[in-house]
């Protein structure tokens, strides 16, 4: 093994504009590998960079946690991976193993979990250097610029679905169709539920059925909740709606028994009506999204079943362009840098 060069593009500072730089990439250590990137896609979440969002990030940094690569080179004390397999790298990013949490392996909740392009540089780069037990192995027949998204947008919608409680044949409501909600309405339907997909405007139907969805809820014309509830209500609400008051009534939408599943950060905290939740057992969670091993299976159920983000690429050196394309909430619907490796 030997040291490499090649692109990154860093924040200088909280708020600074970003920068392509020439950077060295050292060998990896015991644990780590080295990651030369091929495609990394672009999350708002990379905003906790840009914008200092987090304490204690050290600056420079370089963002981007949704990678997707083939291993350059692999530490000591790795023997699962090897140099030429194509991996991911997702926001989680890496564990510690000794923890309460990683003790009764719950990694996701390791007190003292890493997180890509945030605790060390991510991917908006030639090469990441990463913790080994982060890592999924990408699946053949899934392309780079596919399997990218899936390692953060993916992961969410697909683990928080399959651990939801929601049995095949259960009603389950997506909120929003946006950059996570094409993902969760796809992994609905492939999973066997009853997906009925709520958004904005009726001109969004014909995308929520091209995307598998057996029925649409245009929430401008439509008292979502109320429509739920003449299908019986929802086993499951996945939102993925940044609207606190779409959040509140979403609770009258569930029926007996039912789950809000929160994967998108509202813009303010929201209220819900307890004796809903009380009368009729419903519940409130949050999710966080997964391991490299539940990425993993995100990637390999894409593959079997066909789900696959809609994307928009831009070349490394345009990565400011692509941070604001997917900024101004226009992209369609996740944005996907490309290093040309």
């Amino acid at each position: 093994m030997s040291s490499v060069t090649g692109r990154a593009v860093q924040v200088p500072a909280v708020g600074g504009a970003f920068e392509v730089v020439q950077r060295e990439f050292p060998d990896p250590g015991p644990g780590h590998v080295r990651i030369r990137v091929q495609a990394c896609g672009v999350c708002h979440s990379d905003s906790v960079t840009k914008f200092g969002l987090f304490p204690g990030i050290a600056y420079p940094r370089v963002p981007g946690h949704e990678v997707a690569g083939v291993l350059d080179a692999v530490g000591a004390d790795v023997p699962v991976f090897k140099v030429g397999q194509r991996v991911g790298l997702g926001w989680h990013g890496g564990h510690c193993n000794y923890c309460p949490p990683c003790r009764r392996g719950d990694f996701v909740l390791c007190e003292n979990q890493q997180i890509s392009g945030i605790s060390f540089d991510g991917g908006y780069a030639d090469y990441v250097i990463a913790p080994a037990n982060a890592l999924a192995l990408i699946p053949a027949d899934l392309a780079d610029v596919d399997a990218a998204p899936l390692m953060c947008a993916g992961v969410t919608t697909y683990n928080s679905l399959r651990h939801s409680g929601a049995k095949p044949g259960d009603l389950v409501a997506i909120l929003g169709i946006g950059g996570l909600g094409h993902l969760a309405v796809q992994f609905a339907a492939k999973s066997g539920y009853r997906t009925i997909a709520i958004a904005r405007g009726e001109d969004k139907a014909p995308l929520a059925k091209q995307l598998g969805a057996h029925s649409y809820i245009d929430s401008t014309t439509h008292d979502f909740a109320a429509e739920l509830q003449k299908l019986g209500g929802a086993a499951v609400i996945l939102s993925t709606l940044t609207n606190a008051d779409s959040l509140t009534a979403a609770v009258g939408g569930l029926g007996p028994n039912g789950k809000l599943v929160v994967l998108g950060v509202p813009d303010k905290p929201f209220e819900a009506n307890a004796i809903a939740l009380i009368m009729g057992n419903r519940s409130i969670a949050g999710w966080a999204s997964g391991t490299g091993m539940d990425s993993e299976d995100t990637l390999n159920f894409s593959a079997l079943s066909g789900v696959k983000p809609m994307i928009e690429t831009y070349p490394l050196d345009r990565a400011a362009e692509a941070f604001d394309r997917m900024m101004s909430g226009k992209a369609r619907f996740r944005v996907v840098l490309t290093t040309g490796n």
